[in-house]
């Protein structure tokens, strides 16, 4: 029964057939075979069906409810057998925006400080893809913004807060300054993260209100903070970045950053993990670590 549950979540998920089997390391006549054995269990149809995946019907939509439950609690199960055996080991899936990774490597340091059985991995991602991972157990625990757009069943453990810096490499650039407007972005080539990202649409935002709808000056997008810093080097764009993300990248030596004031805007940055009692010794351990990490961020 679990691994047809977790057959409808992968194609919830997906909505796509072949997709969702790819991603259950299955056939596609192995996966729908699966789901109508379940509509046969439960004796109610859980997907509408067409030409190709069209999406669940409301008994599908509230047995994809208790599926993630259910699946979810049967994987924290596993994980408390085993760190009674072995201790805390295992692997943390870690999803994180792009401008905050350098932060998620130093929680998976102070993580590997503390358990060494522990390995990792970590994707960057969008704040509205990681909410998915999340919902569907598929990642630990996501390090995204925490003030900014819904976060519902999660609870999270404030980093820092981002502010924002102009970075550039074109000398004649407002030479001499300390600081620049926002309003003063206005005109100027500009490379930023794609519009999936959130950081992009706080940035569109800012720039809306206060430097009159300069976002169609942004001329270059990437989902690559490296292409970001790559392309500012080249001094035929400016970008926006947080200091977090500036201070980890060896940016090229021409490359001046300036506080953007008026208005100076922040954003709070940290972890969100699941909200369901008991979490599982992995999220545990997490939470843990993204507490000392907090800590240090304040001290």
């Amino acid at each position: 029964m679990l691994e047809k549950f977790e057959f409808l979540i992968a194609l919830a998920r997906e909505r796509h057939f072949r997709r969702a089997a790819e991603q259950c390391g299955v056939t596609q006549p192995t996966l729908s075979a699966g789901i109508r054995a379940l509509e046969e269990t439960l004796g109610a149809a859980l997907v509408n069906r067409g030409s190709r995946y069209v999406g669940l019907t409301p008994e599908g939509e509230r047995v994809l409810e208790w599926a993630r439950r259910m699946t979810g609690d049967a994987r924290a199960l596993r994980q408390e057998i085993e760190t009674l055996k072995r201790g805390v080991s295992g692997v943390i899936r870690l999803a994180c925006i792009p401008t905050a990774l350098p932060v998620a490597a130093r929680l998976c340091s102070l993580l590997a400080d503390r358990h060494p059985g522990v390995s990792f991995s970590v994707q960057s991602t969008s704040s509205k893809y990681m909410l998915s991972l999340l919902e569907d157990f598929q990642i630990d625990g996501g390090i995204t913004y925490l003030d900014n757009e819904p976060l519902p069943h999660t609870l999270a453990t404030p980093f820092y807060e981002e502010q924002y810096r102009l970075v550039t490499a074109d000398e004649s650039l407002f030479a001499g300054r300390e600081s620049v407007r926002w309003g003063e972005l206005a005109g100027l080539p500009l490379c930023l993260f794609t519009p999936d990202m959130q950081n992009r649409r706080i940035v569109d935002q800012i720039l809306a209100e206060h430097a009159d709808g300069v976002t169609a000056a942004a001329s270059t997008e990437t989902n690559s903070s490296l292409v970001m810093a790559s392309l500012v080097a080249s001094g035929k764009w400016s970008s926006v970045m947080p200091p977090v993300l500036i201070n980890a990248i060896e940016l090229h030596p021409g490359v001046r950053s300036l506080p953007i004031v008026d208005p100076v805007v922040t954003h709070s940055v940290g972890l969100v993990v699941s909200d369901r009692d008991p979490m599982t010794p992995l999220v545990r351990a997490l939470s843990f670590a993204a507490r000392q990490l907090a800590e240090e961020h304040q001290a």
